[in-house]
C-alpha cells in the first residue's frame, strides 16, 4: 500500500493507494466520528462492490445506511442529490454520521456536496472506483452538482477525511472509462511534471493493458501532483486553476452535447488539444509540441477533435466558466510542455480559430 498526505493543517488527510484496500475496513474505522456511516453508491458500482464492502464494515460493529443512486453524469443534479438527503433523513442520520462515497467522480462530487450541506456539515470519506476519480476528483475537496447552463456550477470546497483508492477495482472498469481517466493522468505531466509525461509516453501500452504496477504508479504520481497543488492553493485562487487545463473547452463540450454524451475525460482530452493549439498561436508552443500533445491523447484512445458545436456556441458556454473574472475569460494554457499558466491574453479571434481548427 502506498500512502500520501494532503497537507492542510488540521484538515490534512491521507490518500491510501493499493490493490485490495477496499476489503480492509480497518483502514476506514480510525477516521470515523462514531459507529454510524452511510455508504452512497450507484446502480452500476453497487452490484459489484456494495455488499462485500458493507459486510466488512458491519463486521467491525458499524451501523450502515445504504443509498443507491442512478448512474451517470445526467443525474448529477438537485433531484439526485435529494435522494441522498432523503436517505439520511429517513434513517435519522445525525451530524456524527460519516458519509462514504463508493463510486466514480459523479458519486464522489455529490456525496461531498451532500456532506458539506447536510445539517451544515458532516464528515465524509472518498472510496473512488474509476481511474479518473482515483487520480483527480476524489482528492482536493471540490464538490458540486451540474446546472443546465454549466457543469459543476453549484458546490463547495469541502475536504474528505480519507481517500481510499483500490487499484484492483479498475479491472472491472469499462475500457472507455479507463481511457477517460488517462486524460487526467496525462494532464499532470503537461501542466507541471515533465518527467511524469515522459513516463506516461513510455508506459501508455502498459496502462491500457491494466498492468497493476503501472496503474498504481500512475495513481500515486497523479495524486502526489494534485496533493501538492491543493496544499498550496486549496480554494483555487491561483495555481490550482492550472489543474483545469482543457477543462474550459471540455466543459463546454459536456454541457453543449448534453451531460453524459461525452465522458468528462474525453471532453478534457479534446479541450487540451484546443488549449495546445491556442498556446501555439500565442507563440508559446511549437508545431512539434502541439503534435506531442495530440499524439499522446491519440495513443491513449482519446478524442483529439472537439464536438461540432460551432465556435459561437463554444464561446457562449465558455462565458459561464468559473475562471471568468469581471467578465473576462481566463484560460489555462501551456507556456511550454510541463508548465501551465492562467492567462487572459488570448484574443477572441485566436480562441475562435483554435476551436474551428480542432473540431
Amino acid at each position: 500500500m502506498r500512502t500520501l498526505n494532503v497537507e492542510l493543517d488540521n484538515r490534512s488527510y491521507p490518500i491510501r493507494i493499493g490493490a485490495g484496500v477496499l476489503s480492509d475496513p480497518g483502514l476506514i474505522v480510525p477516521y470515523l466520528k462514531t459507529r454510524r456511516v452511510a455508504v452512497v453508491t450507484n446502480d452500476v458500482v453497487g452490484p459489484l462492490y456494495l455488499a462485500p464492502f458493507v459486510a466488512g464494515l458491519e463486521a467491525k460493529g458499524l451501523l450502515v445506511t445504504q443509498i443507491v443512486l442512478p448512474d451517470g453524469e445526467v443525474h448529477k443534479d438537485w433531484p439526485t442529490l435529494n435522494l441522498i438527503f432523503d436517505g439520511l433523513l429517513g434513517e435519522r442520520c445525525d451530524r456524527s454520521t460519516t458519509l462514504i462515497a463508493l463510486g466514480g467522480g459523479v458519486v464522489g462530487d455529490m456525496v461531498g456536496f451532500a456532506a458539506a450541506t447536510y445539517q451544515r456539515g458532516v464528515p465524509f470519506i472518498q472510496v473512488p472506483t474509476t481511474l479518473l476519480s482515483q487520480v483527480d476528483s476524489s482528492v482536493g475537496g471540490k464538490t458540486a452538482i451540474n446546472h443546465p447552463l454549466g457543469k459543476n456550477m453549484i458546490g463547495a470546497f469541502y475536504q474528505p477525511k480519507l481517500v481510499l483508492a483500490d487499484t484492483s477495482v479498475l479491472n472491472t472498469l469499462p475500457d472507455r472509462e479507463l481511457k477517460a481517466g488517462l486524460a487526467e493522468v496525462i494532464k499532470y505531466g503537461l501542466i507541471r511534471d515533465l518527467p511524469f509525461l515522459d513516463w506516461i509516453e513510455a508506459n501508455i501500452a502498459r496502462l491500457l493493458a491494466r498492468d497493476p504496477d503501472a496503474l498504481a504508479e500512475a495513481v500515486e504520481r497523479s495524486c502526489r501532483n494534485k496533493a501538492e497543488v491543493v496544499a498550496a492553493d486549496e480554494t483555487e485562487q491561483g495555481e490550482r486553476a492550472t489543474l483545469n487545463l482543457g477543462h474550459t473547452f471540455g466543459h463546454a463540450i459536456e454541457t453543449g452535447m448534453g451531460y453524459g454524451q461525452w465522458l468528462h475525460g474525453e471532453a478534457v482530452a479534446a479541450g487540451v488539444v484546443m488549449a495546445a493549439d491556442l498556446s501555439r498561436r500565442l507563440g508559446w508552443l511549437s508545431d512539434a509540441d502541439v503534435e506531442r500533445v495530440r499524439a499522446i491523447h491519440e495513443r491513449a484512445g482519446l478524442p483529439v477533435k472537439g464536438a461540432p458545436l460551432g465556435a459561437d456556441r463554444y464561446l457562449e458556454l465558455m462565458a459561464h466558466d468559473k475562471k471568468v473574472t469581471d467578465g473576462t475569460l481566463r484560460l489555462v494554457l501551456l507556456r511550454q510542455i510541463g508548465r501551465a499558466v492562467i492567462t487572459s491574453e488570448a484574443a477572441s479571434a485566436d480562441i475562435r480559430a483554435s476551436i474551428e481548427a480542432c473540431c
